[in-house]
């Protein structure tokens, strides 16, 4: 996959949420890490499906599926006031299903490519092979 240079890489899990930008062109991938970004996952409507109680399983899940939402939110305000230009989201699975869901048209017009790995525990190294290798 060819990044260019100034493209923002999120990579996002059920609960964590890491930035990064190239700082390299399309041919020489550089990722420097961004400041550690704050997600709003306390607006339950945003992911949730199911009906919350202590008994319910699928409790984990739905604050999972709310932080994939609050992640959407803040890379979609980031793009609508012209802080992302480009932009690639490497995630988890599920968390990139939940995140679809959330984005904004702007958002899907910036998006230059997206990775269904689970990366958010991984080394920029690692992270910048997924890219590579796509």
């Amino acid at each position: 996959m060819q990044i260019p240079n100034g493209t923002v890489i999120a990579v996002v899990d059920g609960e964590a949420f890491r930035l990064f930008r190239n700082g390299g062109d399309e041919s020489n991938l550089q990722l420097s890490a961004l400041p550690e970004p704050d997600v709003d996952s306390n607006n339950r409507s945003a992911g949730a499906r199911h009906q919350s109680s202590s008994a319910n399983p699928d409790d984990s899940q739905q604050d999972e599926d709310t932080f994939a939402a609050g992640v959407a939110d803040k890379l979609n305000k980031q793009v609508l006031n012209g802080k992302i230009a480009s932009l690639v989201v490497i995630a988890a699975p599920r968390s990139l299903g939940e995140l679809r869901k959330h984005y904004h048209k702007s958002l899907s017009a910036v998006l230059v490519g997206e990775i269904n790995k689970d990366l958010t525990g991984h080394s920029l190294q690692d992270i910048e092979k997924a890219i590579q290798a796509q």
